[in-house]
């Protein structure tokens, strides 16, 4: 079995605190990162483990380990300068996957700009469905249907293509069920069992959170 990656989240506002939350419930291990005593204190009990620490301070970073760490996400606040310096920080240190949050498109460009992997917009995406699309890059969008149901865009994996809904067996094996397919602006509604999976292929798959949560990390171990 694959060893669960980790995560570490820099700035613990309502974005970065709800993507460490989310990750946590998951069952990853995850550094929480803050200048913020307070905000450590209010995360401790959520995260694996959490740090008051300057992340514009080169040193206290490697003091972290941070580049063991499979992702960082540097979702600080109104402080346009220390995310900046930070993620600078964080590419030079070779992190392997850099997601880096901006308040707006100049503050985007400049992170993918000196090295950001992903640019993240907090008014387009919630923490949760960050959260998601870390885990397994197949994960398209997540929405929350109620406090227990939620539906999944899931991009058919290289090794799902060519199997059938039969032989994938998602409904028996994690009890969620595939509403429809999707493939280039087509939509399949209620799919055949013996449809056999394409390249390019979107599930639109709707279940419980936890069971969906299961075939997420399936997937993200293939």
């Amino acid at each position: 079995m694959a060893v669960k990656k980790q995560y570490a989240i820099i700035g613990m506002g309502r974005f970065g605190s709800s993507v460490a939350n989310s990750l946590s419930k998951m069952g990853f291990e995850v550094l929480a990162i803050d200048s913020s005593e307070q905000k450590i204190q209010e995360v401790a009990s959520m995260v694996t483990h959490a740090v008051s620490a300057d992340s514009t301070e080169e040193e206290a970073l490697k003091a972290l380990g941070i580049r063991n760490f499979d992702v960082v996400v540097v979702a600080i606040g109104q402080d346009i300068q220390a995310s900046i310096l930070t993620t600078l920080i964080l590419k030079d240190l070779g992190v392997p996957m850099l997601v880096a949050k901006a308040q707006n498109e100049l503050h985007g460009k400049v992170l993918s700009k000196i090295g950001a992997d992903k640019v993240i917009f907090p008014e387009r995406d919630m923490g949760t469905r960050v959260a998601h699309n870390l885990i397994s890059p197949n994960i398209m969008d997540y929405i929350e249907l109620s406090d227990d149901h939620s539906i999944v865009d899931m991009r058919a994996s290289t090794n799902m293509i060519g199997q059938n809904l039969i032989e994938l067996d998602i409904r028996a094996r994690f009890g969620c069920n595939i509403m429809a397919i999707k493939n280039n602006g087509h939509i399949n509604i209620s799919p055949l069992a013996d449809y056999r999976l394409r390249e390019g292929d979107v599930m639109v798959i709707v279940g419980q959170n936890d069971h969906l949560n299961k075939l997420e990390l399936a997937l993200s171990e293939l």
